[in-house]
């Protein structure tokens, strides 16, 4: 009851972050410049709403992608689209404060830190498009299916992993989201020790992953980069690792691993398969 509690407060707190004038009626001219909130707006119902999304959003294949950038945005080309709720994931070039300006109302989510707040963000979009029953249906089953990965997981908690973000061995530490994901398996992050400058994207070396042995590796670099078990089994040095030896490599979709929206069931699923090997 604790999390859920605290997950209704994430949410009332969330809502503050809406600016512009309040709606007498649900929004029908949606542009999302956040590829999570695209996701999450389409599993909950409100993609019929959504007009436009930016050059990221490349998931579900059927949402109306543009040459919108969510990282340099244009409030020009943003007002075009004719929108009455803009959602951001950042404030980059005070584009909240520029469209707040055109009277158009927007909706600022930045990074979740944890799944509270990942679910805080669906409920949250769930009110404001007019689908909080859905929403609150999606939040359900990503807890239950969730729940149900954790429970048939590997107990060991000697296990380690590596999380690649790019080739030349870019990570993500504990106090990520994705370190958090793998918190929920009691792994330990390699990555961990080596944040010097504690930015939570520390960039390894060949030498330290050997040298830390991780159980698992997952590769957030296979759509992107082209990376695959076969490839990092190539590396020199990397086949005495022993996520290597026992096969416990998985490649995540790169867009799956950066997101926090309904998709992070998949990420949790292919991390517990991962395990499963390395627990052999």
């Amino acid at each position: 009851m604790l999390h859920r509690l605290l997950a209704t407060v994430v949410a009332a707190c969330a809502l503050l972050l809406l600016a512009g004038p309040a709606p007498s009626a649900a929004p029908r001219r949606i542009v999302s410049l956040s590829p999570t909130a695209t996701e999450s707006l389409f599993a909950i119902g409100a993609g019929s709403q959504v007009v436009a999304v930016d050059d990221q959003s490349d998931y579900p294949k059927n949402a109306p992608r543009t040459k919108l950038s969510g990282f340099t945005p244009n409030v020009e080309a943003i007002a075009a689209y004719k929108p009455d709720l803009v959602v951001v994931a950042g404030n980059s070039g005070d584009v909240v404060d520029g469209l707040k300006q055109l009277k158009i109302r927007v909706l600022l989510q930045p990074a979740a830190r944890n799944l509270n707040d990942a679910y805080a963000q669906i409920r949250q979009l769930g009110t404001v498009t007019g689908h909080r029953a859905k929403a609150a249906k999606l939040v359900a089953s990503m807890r239950a299916s969730i729940a149900r990965t954790l429970a048939k997981a590997p107990k060991r908690r000697s296990l380690s992993v590596y999380h690649e973000l790019t080739p030349d061995y870019f990570s993500a530490t504990s106090k990520t989201f994705i370190g958090r994901i793998y918190g929920l398996f009691r792994l330990r992050n390699i990555a961990d020790a080596a944040d010097s400058t504690a930015s939570g994207y520390p960039q390894l070396s060949a030498e330290y992953i050997v040298a830390a042995n991780p159980s698992v590796i997952v590769l957030a670099d296979g759509r992107c980069c082209g990376q695959s078990a076969s490839t990092v089994a190539a590396r020199p040095g990397w086949k005495n690792i022993a996520a290597v030896r026992h096969r416990a490599i998985v490649r995540v979709d790169d867009s799956v691993a950066s997101r926090w929206g309904p998709r992070v069931v998949d990420f949790v699923r292919a991390v517990a398969a991962a395990l499963r090997w390395a627990d052999r």
